[in-house]
């Protein structure tokens, strides 16, 4: 048995001994998920700074670590955001209300009630855009690739 290749068997994970540095990769989709699923466990961390206007969503950043960008937003009854698309990946989830998701597309425009405890992915080039049909405040979390 060759054992010429059991220091470099061992070495798995930690610094190349060669000095070759290894590229970063950004964060998967997974990873910003399990982001947020954490957030939500730990409402501790970040309910204090929900904060409620009648002129439109309010945005509070909450983190920005290992390449992940994190915040909330408070989206007042009956707000409707532009028509958009997301550039990057960005992930979220509902926490209090409800908002509903308009999807354009080539096949056509579909609509899509969106409840709290669901995380959702948004990007790829996908058009839409986001109501809050409700009576009440809707409270969401996002992560996405820090720019």
């Amino acid at each position: 048995m060759n054992l010429d290749m059991v220091p470099d068997i061992t070495m798995r994970g930690q610094d190349d001994p060669h000095g070759r540095s290894s590229a970063e990769r950004p964060p998967t989709v997974g990873q910003l998920a399990t982001r947020i699923h954490d957030l939500t466990a730990r409402p501790g961390d970040w309910w204090h700074l929900v904060r409620f206007s009648f002129d439109g969503p309010v945005r509070v950043r909450l983190d920005e670590v290992d390449g992940i960008q994190l915040w909330l937003t408070t989206w007042p009854p009956g707000h409707r955001t532009d028509v958009h698309d997301h550039a990057g990946t960005e992930v979220s989830t509902i926490i209090a209300g409800e908002l509903a998701e308009v999807r354009i597309t080539a096949e056509g425009v579909t609509e899509r009630p969106l409840r709290a405890n669901r995380v959702r992915v948004h990007g790829g080039g996908r058009t839409h855009e986001l109501t809050n049909p409700g009576p009440a405040y809707a409270i969401t979390l996002h992560a996405n690739l820090a720019a």
